[in-house]
């Protein structure tokens, strides 16, 4: 089959389709013929060799697909051949065919095309971890998403607003307005504005009760005077480095603040299944009624698999960007 291959680690110019062998279902998973697949951030570092697959998965870029059931592990008794289906990767869905376990598709909701069931495993999924299983957002409670126009900033976005929080969020002005409408209460420019002194403009001084974070190091002193008492920041990315100096524990003391660091990719088949099974009893109607919605910004022919990763890097997207797989 044809994949997306990385020659070797470096930029986007060193990404081409070519040959590689079929992927082969085990006895437990499905053999889906691909026809969308979305980018994340991971693809991006993973090309530059600082973020390699986990132990046993495969080493295609993609963790995030859209297809039809083209055959089936003699075990696999929820699908059969031509369903239509889309899923969270470890790796491998930049290409013709890939495997999936049989327990982590899910049927694709009525009305979505395959670019944007595509859009959804990872970005949602992770999300909704952040929301349910970490932060434990509450109705009532209020919410700074940063980064809030990337893929998981949209679906966390849209889900806080189905929990009932207030929600606030981070992100360059040309992108407020499309956070405004998907349901923030007041975006800040991280390029112009100190995030932490907005925060208290707009909370009356009293913070908020939780952050869902992907820049790390620049962002951590100013997200622990955000938070109010009992605040949880959840973090989930290093995008601005892992260091940062002069940090006042003093607010973490003082205010009872919890502070969790979480990936999806490297957690245990069972531990995805699970939390697959979760997401989709909570979110499946509400993508078919319209609550919920995929945010796809630009749809490339994977062909142009480059100029796909170059327009990631220049993080100029409103959520996710996909590849038109043939």
């Amino acid at each position: 089959m044809r994949a997306v291959i990385a020659k070797e680690p470096g930029g986007p110019e060193q990404l081409e389709i070519g040959q590689v062998p079929d992927p082969v279902p085990d006895e437990n998973e499905i053999l889906v013929k691909v026809n969308a697949a979305a980018l994340n951030r991971a693809d991006i570092m993973q090309r530059k060799g600082k973020y390699p697959p986990p132990k046993g998965a495969s080493e295609i870029l993609g963790l995030e697909i859209a297809g039809e059931v083209y055959s089936m592990g003699r075990n696999v008794s929820k699908w059969k051949k031509g369903d239509k289906v889309f899923g969270l990767l470890s790796g491998g869905g930049d290409a013709q065919f890939a495997v999936i376990n049989e327990m982590m598709a899910n049927f694709i909701p009525a009305g979505l095309s395959f670019e944007e069931a595509a859009a959804i495993p990872e970005v949602f999924l992770t999300a909704y971890q952040a929301l349910f299983r970490h932060s434990k957002l509450r109705m009532g409670e209020n919410i700074l998403i940063h980064a809030g126009a990337s893929g998981v900033g949209t679906a966390a976005i849209q889900i806080s607003k189905v929990i009932g929080g207030e929600i606030y969020v981070t992100a360059s002005k040309e992108k407020h307005d499309a956070c405004l409408k998907m349901g923030a209460k007041a975006a800040i420019d991280y390029k112009t504005e100190n995030f932490a002194d907005r925060i208290m403009e707009l909370t009356d001084g009293r913070g908020v009760d939780v952050i869902i974070d992907f820049i790390a190091g620049p962002y951590f002193i100013q997200n622990l005077k955000s938070l109010a008492v009992d605040g949880r920041l959840i973090m989930l990315a290093t995008l601005g480095g892992t260091k940062f100096e002069h940090a006042d524990i003093k607010h973490i003391l003082g205010k009872r603040l919890t502070i969790i660091g979480s990936t999806l990719r490297s957690r245990t088949l069972d531990y995805k299944i699970e939390l697959n099974k979760e997401f989709i009893d909570f979110a499946f109607e509400k993508f078919e009624n319209g609550i919920l919605k995929p945010v796809v910004d630009k749809v490339f022919d994977w062909k142009d698999i480059a100029d796909a990763h170059r327009y990631m890097e220049k993080n100029k997207n409103i959520g996710k960007i996909v590849l038109k797989i043939f």
